[in-house]
């Protein structure tokens, strides 16, 4: 099994928020400033602007050896999740990692339940694209 780099990871996210259609300078604070954004209902914002979600997006980047690129924000039937969009270091599942039709995306995420934290965990989320942003739709 091959295992990537950081660097690698991290090229590998920003071809993964193209194909998201993720509006360009968050892309390019990704990039440059290692800035991650989250997003509530298609609106971004910058994960730093909130320290609790940022030093979870921490914890679990240490915790999964993981490069998470993208956040979204969703209030459910089943408690308040953010769904953490991330690149894991297997080369061998980076053509599992973002499945696209469209503007419609299957994307592996760590999705935190923060109503009840039992309830988080590792998978896959669906995420639709518009406007340069997303959000999770299932």
């Amino acid at each position: 099994m091959k295992y990537a780099t950081l660097e690698e990871r991290k090229e590998f996210a920003i071809e993964l928020m193209k194909k998201l259609d993720i509006y360009k300078p968050y892309i390019k604070g990704f990039k440059e400033e290692n800035n991650v954004c989250f997003f509530e209902n298609f609106g971004g914002f910058w994960v730093y602007q909130e320290p609790e979600i940022e030093a979870k997006m921490k914890k679990l980047e240490e915790e999964f050896d993981i490069t998470i690129y993208a956040i979204t924000h969703e209030m459910t039937s089943f408690g308040e999740c953010y769904s953490f969009l991330y690149v894991n270091k297997y080369k061998d599942e980076w053509s599992f990692t973002l499945d696209s039709i469209s503007n419609k995306h299957y994307a592996f995420a760590y999705v935190w339940n923060k109503s009840y934290d039992d309830d988080s965990e590792l998978g896959t989320v669906f995420v639709q694209s518009f406007g340069g942003g997303i959000r999770r739709i299932g």
